[in-house]
């Protein structure tokens, strides 16, 4: 019922991708989501290119179903990055956090299809017109770094549908059913979630990093670092103290200085949920246990399954 433009083209069964994120996303998770029907991701923004060769060969190792790998832009090896994704024969590159006019026309020579996130119209419609096969529009409610521009979800998409006749990817916010069905009703072909299946089983983070994100509740993420860009994470120690200092006009060093290195590997890795970033997003407050990946998944559709039939009786 759910196979959209966006299934032929990544070849999978559910409209479905989970998101990159650094720390979380390694094989365990990346081939659960794969396997489960959705479009699994290696999260190449914590690893080196040979971490990340290891980590594809695991991968093919657990599915032959196709999976992605992400890489920051911006990054500084995300050349060598990129290379690693495409000599591994990687179905999917997922590109952020930079313009993705600088690895398109190349990677897809390879046969390998290129999809980029987007905060804004504007920076879709550029993502577009470099030439990418489909984009994220990913709005204020996701976790970790965000858009200047903090357009919501929900205002987002059907802008970005509007504007380029890829195929759009809705993100931020959306962590079941609901959202699903949402996300299609706007326009999406699909859905990309990170918090979501950061609280999984497969999720290779700290127990503890886990638990926080389900402790959170309705205004328990903030956002930090509009100085540097805009940064969703669960409420904590460190966030108390940057809002503090942003609040009496801390400078860019400032904040730059008081955050230090290694903020997110902190939370996500060594479990110090007080002074580490736990990257999440608002659907948080939403979600209250851990689940397998495969349940995830399951439960979208087949709650999105029934939500259209109620939908339907609405029309008399």
């Amino acid at each position: 019922m759910f196979k959209t433009q966006l299934c032929d083209l990544l070849e999978i069964e559910y409209p479905i991708i989970q998101g990159g994120m650094v720390w979380v996303s390694y094989h365990e998770l990346c081939a659960a989501v794969s396997v489960a029907g959705g479009l699994g991701t290696l999260a190449a923004g914590s690893m080196t290119p040979e971490e990340l060769r290891d980590q594809a060969r695991l991968v093919r190792e657990r599915t032959s179903k196709p999976f992605a790998v992400n890489v920051p832009i911006r990054k500084g090896d995300s050349p060598d990055l990129v290379r690693v994704a495409v000599e591994e024969k990687v179905p999917v590159i997922t590109t952020s956090a930079g313009n993705p006019r600088r690895f398109t026309r190349d990677i897809q020579a390879e046969g390998i299809k290129v999809i980029h996130v987007s905060p804004s119209p504007a920076l879709a419609l550029k993502a577009a017109e470099a030439g990418v096969d489909a984009v994220v529009a990913e709005g204020i409610e996701a976790g970790g770094h965000d858009g200047f521009d903090e357009v919501t979800t929900m205002a987002l998409v059907p802008q970005i549908v509007d504007l380029v006749e890829v195929p759009v990817i809705a993100a931020g916010g959306i962590g079941d059913s609901r959202g699903f069905v949402a996300a299609l009703a706007l326009g999406a072909k699909g859905v990309q979630m990170g918090t979501r299946f950061a609280a999984t089983y497969e999720a290779m983070a700290h127990p503890k990093f886990k638990e926080a994100i389900l402790k959170v509740k309705d205004t328990g993420t903030v956002i930090t670092g509009r100085l540097l860009g805009p940064t969703r994470c669960a409420r904590n120690r460190l966030t108390d103290r940057i809002l503090e200092a942003e609040r009496k006009g801390a400078t860019r060093e400032e904040i730059l200085e008081l955050l230090g290195p290694g903020r997110s590997r902190r939370a996500t890795v060594e479990g110090d949920v007080e002074e580490g970033t736990i990257y999440c997003g608002q659907i948080a407050a939403l979600m209250g246990q851990l689940k397998r990946a495969d349940e995830v998944i399951s439960e979208i559709i087949q709650g999105a399954e029934t939500l259209l039939r109620a939908l339907d009786r609405l029309q008399g």
